[in-house]
């Protein structure tokens, strides 16, 4: 007995389609609410059932079902949603969630599922630590720039530059209306300054957890010690959102899988090609765009690089150009390392 199935993931329901491919039974249907223990209660019916296999697309919420698919002792295929997607062909009808699970279902049965990386618990573990420094750090930047608007608006002299200066700080807390701020602005402002220490006292302990985290984890020293402009923080991150990269078959996949590479063709036919396709993880196109920026130093190996294209056309897109020969190198240095670059680590 063989049975082969996907899930569509949403965040109230999780819907299944499997076949019995000795009888041909399908079966249909949704497992509410999409939680840990719902899910592990209706896998109970494949106990004792040698051969079953479902894919599952990588969007948000595939952590939990791989780990309970994975528990049940059921065979998880994690499929990478822009192949996934490219795979359905044209579209000619409303994509349903029913009709996204029996596209899986139909890729694991023909053996075409796009596959992607299943990151060990310690990859997911940093990663969900490296998005909260993330949210923690995007806050206090918007918090900042609430500052910076308010002294704008009210005519106060600006302090671009300024505000990690403790003095500043308190010069804002305490004189906020001697500055020329209305009782109304000096307290937004007040506000806001509170709001950054309190962000920063939480961004503290997390940033330093992530660089003691780099610090013992081989492929993490690697990145570090051999990419120009990547720090703790930024070889944390391409470790943690490049993975194994053994599953691509060059460079270029990686490329591609950043986001930093070029698109040539847009459905509606009127956007103008030369973009980038934005797919893949958002943190890592961040952390290459910033050591990217690097490559402006005298003492970066691609400082002639970064210049002759900063020359031709910006700044930003030289950045861009550096950070893809970036994550080429880093594709490289993580294939050599093999098993190593991600093997658990004790504290």
């Amino acid at each position: 007995m063989a049975i082969v199935g996907g899930f569509d993931i949403h965040r109230r329901q999780v819907t299944f389609d499997y076949v019995d491919t000795v009888t041909g039974q399908v079966r249909r249907g949704r497992i509410a609410p999409a939680c840990r223990e719902t899910l592990r209660q209706w896998l109970e019916r494949f106990a004792g059932v040698e051969d079953v296999t479902f894919a599952v697309e990588g969007c948000t919420g595939w952590r939990f079902v791989v780990e309970e698919l994975q528990r049940a002792g059921i065979t998880v295929l994690l499929a990478e949603p822009a192949e996934t997607a490219e795979r359905r062909g044209p579209k000619r009808r409303a994509k349903t969630d029913k009709t996204d699970a029996r596209h899986l279902r139909v890729l694991v049965a023909e053996g075409r599922v796009p596959c992607s990386w299943v990151p060990p618990e310690h990859v997911c573990e940093l990663r969900a630590l490296l998005q909260l420094y993330a949210d923690l750090r995007q806050e206090h930047v918007a918090w900042a720039q609430r500052i910076h608007a308010t002294l704008f608006h009210l005519g106060a002299p600006s302090l671009a530059g300024q505000l990690s200066d403790p003095q500043i700080r308190a010069r804002l807390a305490a004189q906020g209306i001697a500055m020329g701020l209305s009782p109304a602005g000096a307290q937004a402002v007040q506000v806001a300054v509170r709001m950054l220490d309190r962000l920063e006292a939480e961004l503290v302990p997390v940033h330093a957890q992530i660089v003691a985290f780099a610090r013992r984890q081989p492929g993490c020293k690697a990145l570090a010690r051999e990419l120009y402009g990547a720090g703790w923080l930024v070889a944390a991150v391409i470790w943690a959102f490049l993975g194994d990269t053994r599953r691509f078959s060059s460079s270029a996949q990686a490329v591609r899988h950043s986001g930093l590479d070029v698109t040539v063709y847009s459905s509606d036919g009127k956007r103008a090609p030369g973009h980038l396709s934005h797919q893949g993880p958002p943190l890592l196109r961040w952390a290459l765009f910033e050591a990217g920026h690097q490559g402006s130093r005298q003492a970066s190996p691609d400082h002639r690089y970064y210049a002759d294209v900063a020359a031709r056309i910006d700044n930003n897109r030289a950045a861009i150009s550096v950070a893809r020969k970036l994550i080429r190198r880093a594709h490289h240095i993580l294939r050599r390392l093999g098993d190593q670059a991600y093997a658990p680590v004790t504290a």
